[in-house]
C-alpha cells in the first residue's frame, strides 16, 4: 500500500509538472477560442461560430514549433473543409457517399496546392464534421469565414509568448553540465576508493542521462521556434542560436563522461589501481564544469573557464602514466572530456584537440 501511495504521489507530481510546463499554452488556447467565438458572433453575427474556436485551438496547440506554418495550414484546411462540406451538403445532402466525396475533394485540393499534412487532414476532418454533425441551417455560405476569424486570432496570439521558452535552453544546458560535474566527482571517488559497488552505481546513473540531452534539444528547438514566430522576441535570436550550437558538444561531453565512468567502474571491478593524479584531474575538471554552470545560468558563454580547462589539459601531459590498460584508458578519456568541454568555451573541435599536449 505504501508503494502504491508513493507511485500515486509521483504520478501526481509528474502530471502537475507537465501542466505547469504548458499552462501558458493552455491559457492562450482558452482565451483565443473565446475571443474568436466573440468576434465571429458579435462582429459577423454568426449564431454558432464553432469553427472559429476550433481553428484557433488547433492552430495554436500546446507547442511553439512551427506555429506560424501551423496557423496557416490549419486555418486554410478548416476553411476549405467547412466550405466544401457546406456547399456539397446543400447540393447533395448528407450520407456516407457524400462524406466520401467531401473527404476526397478536400484532400485532393489540399494536396494539389502543396499543402502540408495539417492542411490536408483538416480539410478532410472538418468536411466530415460539417456533413455528419453540424447540419446546415441557412449559414452554408458564411461558416467557412469562422475558420478565418479563428486563424486570425491564433496568428495574433502566436506572436505573444512568455520569456520562459527563451530561458529554458540555457537552463537545461546548465542541468546537463551540472550532471557532468556530478559524474566527474563520483568517478574521482571511485578511483580513490576502488569501490566496485559504488562504481557500478555511478555507471547506472551515467547511463540514465540520455533524456537530459533530448530535453535540451527540445528546449533549443522550442526557443528558436519562439523567436521565429514572434517579432517581439527577435532580439533574442543570436543568443538562442549560440545556445543551440552548444547542444552537439554538450551531447558529446556527456557521452565522453559516460565512457570515463565505465572505464573507472571496470578498473574498480577488476581491482586495477588508478593513479591518484587521475582522480585529482577529475576533481579539477568537476570544479571547472561548476564554473561553466555558473556562466550558463548567468546567460554568458563560458569563455572565462577556458584558461582553467587549458591548464588541466596541460596537467594531463605531466601526470605519471600507468601500465594498466583500464587506468590508461581513464587518462585518455579525461582528455576526451576536456576537448568536448573546451568547445563550450568557443573553441572548435580541431582547435580544442590541438590545445592538449601530446602524451609521452
Amino acid at each position: 500500500m505504501r508503494l502504491r501511495g508513493e507511485e500515486a504521489r509521483a504520478a501526481w507530481r509528474r502530471g502537475l509538472a507537465r501542466w505547469k510546463a504548458r499552462r501558458w499554452q493552455v491559457a492562450q488556447c482558452a482565451i483565443a477560442a473565446g475571443v474568436a467565438w466573440l468576434l465571429a458572433h458579435e462582429l459577423l453575427h454568426h449564431k454558432a461560430p464553432v469553427f472559429a474556436g476550433v481553428a484557433a485551438i488547433v492552430s495554436l496547440g500546446t507547442s511553439y514549433g512551427q506555429r506560424l506554418r501551423r496557423v496557416a495550414e490549419v486555418t486554410l484546411g478548416v476553411a476549405l473543409g467547412v466550405l466544401l462540406g457546406d456547399l456539397l451538403v446543400a447540393w447533395l445532402g448528407t450520407g456516407p457517399l457524400q462524406i466520401m466525396l467531401i473527404v476526397a475533394l478536400g484532400m485532393s485540393i489540399a494536396l494539389f496546392v502543396n499543402g502540408g499534412q495539417l492542411f490536408v487532414n483538416q480539410a478532410a476532418v472538418q468536411g466530415i464534421f460539417v456533413t455528419a454533425l453540424v447540419p446546415s441551417s441557412g449559414t452554408a455560405w458564411t461558416r467557412w469565414t469562422d475558420a478565418l476569424v479563428g486563424g486570425g486570432v491564433a496568428l495574433v496570439a502566436a506572436t505573444i509568448v512568455p520569456a520562459a521558452p527563451l530561458r529554458r535552453p540555457r537552463e537545461q544546458a546548465a542541468v546537463v553540465v551540472a550532471k557532468i560535474s556530478t559524474l566527474l566527482r563520483a568517478a574521482a571517488e571511485v578511483m580513490r576508493e576502488a569501490d566496485a559497488v559504488h562504481g557500478m552505481a555511478v555507471l547506472a546513473e551515467a547511463r540514465s542521462t540520455d533524456p537530459l540531452v533530448r530535453e535540451l534539444q527540445a528546449a533549443a528547438d522550442e526557443g528558436m521556434s519562439v523567436v521565429a514566430s514572434s517579432p517581439f522576441r527577435v532580439r533574442h535570436r543570436a543568443n538562442l542560436r549560440a545556445m543551440s550550437e552548444l547542444v552537439e558538444p554538450l551531447d558529446r561531453a556527456l557521452r565522453s563522461t559516460r565512457v570515463l565512468v565505465r572505464q573507472v567502474a571496470v578498473a574498480a571491478y577488476r581491482g586495477q589501481p588508478v593513479p591518484e593524479e587521475y582522480a585529482e584531474l577529475a576533481l579539477r575538471l568537476a570544479l571547472a564544469t561548476d564554473q561553466i554552470v555558473t556562466e550558463l545560468r548567468a546567460n554568458r558563454m563560458a569563455l572565462a573557464v577556458q584558461p582553467e580547462l587549458l591548464a588541466i589539459g596541460e596537467a594531463t601531459g605531466r601526470v605519471p602514466r600507468s601500465e594498466v590498460i583500464n587506468a590508461e584508458g581513464v587518462l585518455l578519456q579525461l582528455r576526451s572530456v576536456l576537448v568536448d568541454l573546451l568547445q563550450l568555451t568557443g573553441m572548435g573541435q580541431y582547435e580544442a584537440t590541438d590545445a592538449l599536449p601530446a602524451l609521452g
